[in-house]
């Protein structure tokens, strides 16, 4: 199957870079819309949807391919191979940080720089390492988002938007979650919230850039600062922002901030 049709690739733009922007959990494309036009007028710019997610084929899901985040690195490798692209800008949130990351050591040759917003390599708390949760709650959420996908929608969205002020960004972070299959919704939760990627930051040799709100619930402070300090070639920069999702709600320090490092 053509990567492009499977993930729903989409490309703009026009320049010599490429610049490829890759969303979070229960997530698609569309939330970049606020980042992706500035960048539009000097770079192409690739966008796509993550197996499961978005508008991206349901016929290609399979549980043993995407058992693990290598699973998506690879689809995110065999995009770039497709359209033939080469030093690419990776712009990763979240979860998408590790895939970049991933797909980065496997194929170094592809990647000039990556752009990870609010990365967390685990998020269980491990001895002196601070992931923001115990085990027992990641668990707990897992089961609530098995056994109620809106009720768990509705309850984590404000927490993970952060922006109470702004009640309408939860809401579409909510509406984003409930449109997403519970199927795929759920597997895609256990493969993100119980991976743990920490070792494989020593593998990475690539450029990298760590955006990180300055109030986030989901990768606190701690994990920008674990991820800077294990990445030698990494810059850190700490936006004046809240919340775990700043491209929708402070896109403009976003754009700033990959503006400035590219």
């Amino acid at each position: 199957m053509s990567s492009v049709l499977r993930n729903n690739v989409k490309i703009s733009g026009n320049g010599p870079k490429t610049l490829m922007f890759a969303h979070g959990y229960g997530c698609d494309q569309n939330m970049w819309r606020a980042v992706v036009p500035s960048f539009e007028g000097d770079h192409k710019v690739v966008l796509f949807d993550y197996v499961g997610s978005g508008l991206s084929d349901p016929s290609a899901f399979s549980r043993t391919r995407y058992s693990t985040l290598s699973g998506y690195a690879t689809d995110v490798i065999e995009i770039i191979d497709e359209l033939k692209l080469e030093h690419v800008i990776f712009v990763g949130h979240s979860v998408s940080s590790m895939i970049g990351a991933l797909a980065a050591i496997e194929r170094p040759e592809l990647f000039e720089s990556i752009v990870m917003i609010g990365p967390s390599p685990s998020y269980i708390n491990d001895g002196q390492y601070v992931g923001g949760f115990e085990r027992s709650d990641i668990e707990d959420l897992l089961e609530m988002l098995d056994n109620n996908h809106s009720g768990w929608s509705a309850m984590m969205a404000p927490i993970i938007m952060g922006n109470a002020d702004r009640p309408e960004l939860a809401a579409e972070l909510e509406a984003s979650f409930c449109k997403t299959d519970p199927i795929f919704a759920q597997h895609f939760a256990r493969v993100t919230f119980l991976s743990d990627n920490r070792a494989d930051l020593a593998k990475l040799n690539t450029r990298t850039l760590i955006l990180q709100c300055a109030e986030d619930a989901i990768a606190p402070a701690t994990v920008g600062q674990y991820v800077h300090q294990c990445l030698p070639k990494s810059q850190l920069v700490v936006m004046d922002a809240t919340g775990h999702c700043p491209h929708l709600s402070s896109p403009g320090l976003v754009r700033d901030a990959i503006r400035s490092f590219i």
